[in-house]
C-alpha cells in the first residue's frame, strides 16, 4: 500500500511543527503546556469535523446501536486525526504526545462516549505498540491503513477469566512454520464487530506470566475529562431554566454549591493530567501520575454524571438527554483499560506501601 504523503491533513501536521507562536494577546496566555496556539488550532479543526460530521448523526447512530466506524474513521484519518503522533514516514503528523491529549479532550464534545472510546482505541491502543515495536512490513501492512482511516482497528486483552489482570490470559499462539496457530477467547472488543484487525495479546512462551506474552496483528478477515465539562454546561443549561416551587432548580444553593465542586474537581483532574503528559514528553516514567489520573478519571466521572443526573429528575432517565447517555457509557472507565483497584495497586507500588510476598 503506497504511503501518501500529501492532503489538508499533512499540511497541517506542517503548520504545526513549524508555526511560531507569534505575539500574543491579552488573555491568550495558556493554562499549560499543551494549551498553545497550535494546539488550539488542532482543537478547532477537530471541532469543526465533530460538528458536521459526527454530532449530527449520534442520535440516529444511538437508534441502530452502532456507528459506521470506517465512514467516520475515514473522515478522521484524511484530516490526520489519527495518527497525531505517529512517525510521518507511515503517514502520521509526528507531533508530541501533548497534542494527543488536545485532540482527546476535544472529542468530549461528541455527545456519546461510546465515539471517543472507539477512537481512543484506534490511535492509543492498538498501534503504539505496532508504531514503537512493529517491523517495517508491519506497519506498511496495519499501521499506515489505520492512520488514513482504511482500516478500523480493535484490541483484543480480556477474556472471561482475565481483565485488568492481563497476567492470567489464557489465549495461546504457537508458531507453525510461516504461521500462528491462535486459540483462545477474547471479549469486551471495542469496534470489535468492525474491525480489519486485532492487536491480540497471547501467550508465546513458556516462563513468567509477566515475560511470555506478545502483542500478534491479526486480520480479522481470517477463519476463525471533557465528557464531564459538557455534563456538568449542559446541566447548569437545564437547571437555570427548570422551575421547581417557582423558582429555578439552580438557584438552590446545594444545586450551583455542588456543580462548583464538581467543575473545581474536573479542573484539578486537568492539572494533574497535564502535568503527567509534560513529564511524558520530557521522557519521564509517568506510570504513578498515569494510573492517579486514570484513577481520579474514572471515579469522577461516575460522580459528575450521577450527581448531574440528580438535577435533571426524571427527565435523566430518559434516552434524549445527554447526561443519561453519559451515565451509561462513562461508567466503564473505571474498568476498561485496567480498574480502579489495578490502578490503586500501580500507585501503592510506586510509593513503597503496597504488601511485598
Amino acid at each position: 500500500m503506497a504511503l501518501r504523503g500529501g492532503g489538508r491533513w499533512a499540511r497541517l501536521g506542517r503548520a504545526l511543527r513549524g508555526r511560531s507562536s507569534g505575539p500574543r494577546q491579552a488573555g491568550d496566555t495558556p493554562r499549560h503546556a499543551g494549551d498553545t496556539p497550535q494546539h488550539r488550532d488542532l482543537r478547532d479543526a477537530l471541532r469543526k469535523i465533530i460538528d458536521k460530521d459526527i454530532n449530527p448523526f449520534v442520535d440516529k447512530w444511538e437508534e441502530e446501536g452502532q456507528f459506521p466506524a470506517h465512514k467516520v474513521f475515514k473522515i478522521l484519518g484524511q484530516a490526520g486525526f489519527l495518527g497525531v503522533d505517529k512517525p510521518t514516514e507511515y503517514g502520521g503528523m509526528g507531533l508530541d504526545f501533548s497534542y494527543n491529549i488536545a485532540v482527546a479532550e476535544e472529542l468530549g464534545s461528541i455527545r456519546c462516549g461510546g465515539i471517543p472510546m472507539a477512537i481512543g482505541v484506534q490511535a492509543g491502543m492498538a498501534t503504539p505498540a505496532l508504531t514503537r515495536f512493529g517491523s517495517d512490513e508491519l506497519k506498511r501492512q496495519f499501521l499506515v491503513p489505520t492512520i488514513a482511516g482504511d482500516f478500523v482497528a480493535c484490541l483484543g486483552i480480556s477474556e472471561a477469566g482475565a481483565g485488568s489482570d492481563v497476567a492470567n490470559i489464557k489465549t495461546t499462539a504457537v508458531r507453525k512454520g510461516d504461521e500462528y496457530v491462535i486459540n483462545g477467547g477474547k471479549m469486551w472488543i471495542t469496534s470489535g464487530s468492525q474491525a480489519d484487525w486485532m492487536c491480540l495479546l497471547a501467550n508465546t512462551s513458556e516462563g513468567p506470566p509477566h515475560r511470555n506474552k506478545s502483542l500478534i496483528c491479526l486480520p480479522m478477515n481470517l477463519p476463525a475529562l471533557t465528557p464531564m465539562e459538557t455534563i456538568i454546561q449542559e446541566t447548569i443549561d437545564y437547571t437555570r431554566q427548570r422551575k421547581v416551587f417557582g423558582q429555578p432548580v439552580l438557584h438552590n444553593q446545594t444545586v450551583h454549591f455542588r456543580l462548583a465542586e464538581l467543575a473545581t474537581d474536573v479542573e484539578l483532574l486537568r492539572s494533574l493530567l497535564h502535568r503527567a503528559v509534560a513529564l511524558y514528553v520530557e521522557g519521564n516514567d509517568v506510570t504513578k501520575f498515569a494510573s492517579m489520573a486514570k484513577l481520579k478519571a474514572g471515579r469522577l466521572t461516575r460522580e459528575v454524571t450521577d450527581s448531574c443526573l440528580q438535577f435533571w429528575g426524571g427527565m435523566g432517565f430518559t434516552s434524549e438527554v445527554l447526561v443519561s447517555r453519559f451515565y451509561r457509557d462513562l461508567r466503564l472507565m473505571s474498568i476498561g483499560g485496567g480498574t480502579d483497584e489495578t490502578m490503586l495497586s500501580i500507585i501503592c507500588k510506586y510509593m513503597d506501601i503496597f504488601p511485598r510476598k
